[in-house]
C-alpha cells in the first residue's frame, strides 16, 4: 500500500449539511433517514461550524422524552470546533487521527471549505482496496 494515497480517492464527496438554524427534530431525521452517523453544520457560506453526530443528538431525544415535546435548533445540539482532516492527507496519517481519537468520522477541508467527509467504514474500504 501506498502510505502518500490521499484520503480524496475515498471520501465521501455529496455530503449532507445542516445549518445551526435547523431544527433539531428534522436533523435527526435526517440522519436516521440517510443513514448516516453525523454531518458537518455549515453557515450561508459553506463555512464549517460545528458537527452534529447521533451522540450530540442523544441530549435532545432526552429532553424530548422528558419535555414530551423536540425542542431546539442544531446550533444548541452540535459540537463546536470540529477536527478537520485536510484533502491532501495520506491514508495512514488519517488512520492515526482515528485511533487517537473516538470520533467516527471527519470533515474533509480544502483552504477551509468543506470538501467531503471521511468515516471509519471509508478508511477501511481504502486499506481493503489497497492492501
Amino acid at each position: 500500500m501506498s502510505t502518500r494515497q490521499s484520503i480524496a480517492d475515498f471520501m465521501v464527496r455529496d455530503v449532507t449539511t445542516f445549518s445551526p438554524t435547523l431544527e433539531i427534530n428534522h436533523a435527526v431525521a435526517m440522519l436516521l433517514d440517510k443513514g448516516i452517523s453525523g454531518a458537518p453544520v455549515v453557515d450561508d457560506t459553506g463555512s464549517l461550524l460545528g458537527m452534529l453526530t447521533k451522540k450530540d443528538c442523544f441530549r435532545a431525544a432526552l429532553n424530548a422524552n422528558y419535555y414530551k415535546q423536540w425542542g431546539g435548533t442544531v446550533a444548541q445540539y452540535m459540537s463546536h470546533d470540529p477536527v478537520t482532516l485536510d484533502v491532501d492527507l495520506d491514508v495512514v496519517s488519517a488512520a492515526e487521527h482515528f485511533l487517537a481519537s473516538s470520533y467516527r468520522l471527519f470533515p474533509v477541508v480544502d483552504d477551509g471549505q468543506i470538501v467531503g467527509i471521511i468515516s471509519r467504514s471509508d478508511l477501511l474500504k481504502a486499506f481493503a482496496q489497497l492492501g
